[in-house]
């Protein structure tokens, strides 16, 4: 039912996952974080693979023995699809026999990508040439453009309904989460999420309080200040709002 990519950014450790699918809210179940590690669990979707998973991997256990060990206890792993990362880098994925086709996964250096339901191979391979290639992008960029990429290339046979993209720097909670549950052009969408995200969230996010600094940024005219610059360069490089909020 959905196409995914997690990945580990190589400069900075910030761990993402993008998904998109035919199914609603897939960003809901599909994603799991943590501070080193990241799980995608899809096909007949097992959250306790997320769940339990990423405390493992996060408490420094490896991917492969997280997920051999959960495909062996799980009595319906042939209907799961999973792929992950652990905090050294080293990913682990999972094709249940039974995932509808086409169904399959793909590992690359720093990235592994995976999707069920698929029009065919073409969509992960698209996936994973995109993410190798786009590497002046940034990390958020990067997954967008190889999700668009295996949208391009087919994507989910069944259709277009919703897609989520998010991305931890190192802490439990994320830098940035969005969400599309229901909607026609769902990547379409999420990209213009993002465009409304780096207008003043992203800079509100910067600011925010870390397991190594408890209160974050205080001074609120420095963040101010840092949104206001950040609406100078869209300003000058002509770029429009694309929010859809009201003022009163």
């Amino acid at each position: 039912m959905t196409f995914s990519i997690v990945a580990r950014d190589a400069e900075t450790g910030d761990l993402g996952i993008a998904v998109a699918s035919r199914f609603f809210a897939c960003g809901a179940v599909v994603p799991y974080i943590g501070r080193r590690s990241a799980i995608a669990s899809q096909a007949f979707c097992n959250p306790i693979w997320g769940t339990e998973g990423r405390i493992r991997l996060d408490a420094g256990e490896p991917a492969e023995s997280v997920l051999s060990d959960l495909v062996e206890r799980d009595a319906a792993e042939s209907l799961r699809q999973c792929h992950m990362v652990d905090e050294n880098g080293n990913f682990a994925t999972h094709t249940g026999a039974e995932c509808t086709d086409w169904a399959g996964h793909m590992t690359g250096e720093g990235f592994s990508v995976a999707g069920n339901m698929l029009v065919g191979p073409e969509v992960i391979d698209a996936m994973a040439q995109t993410f190798r290639t786009q590497v002046d992008l940034p990390f958020a960029e990067r997954l967008l453009a190889a999700m668009q990429a295996g949208e391009a290339a087919g994507g989910d046979k069944r259709g277009r309904q919703a897609a989520a993209l998010v991305i931890h720097r190192g802490e439990a909670h994320p830098w940035l989460d969005l969400r599309v549950d229901d909607h026609e052009e769902p990547l379409d969408e999420l990209e213009r999420l993002f465009a409304v995200a780096q207008e003043r969230y992203l800079a509100f996010a910067d600011a925010m309080a870390t397991s190594d600094d408890f209160s974050g940024l205080t001074d609120r005219k420095m963040l101010d200040d840092q949104i206001e610059k950040q609406q100078e360069r869209l300003r000058n490089e002509g770029q429009p709002s694309r929010s859809r909020a009201t003022d009163r």
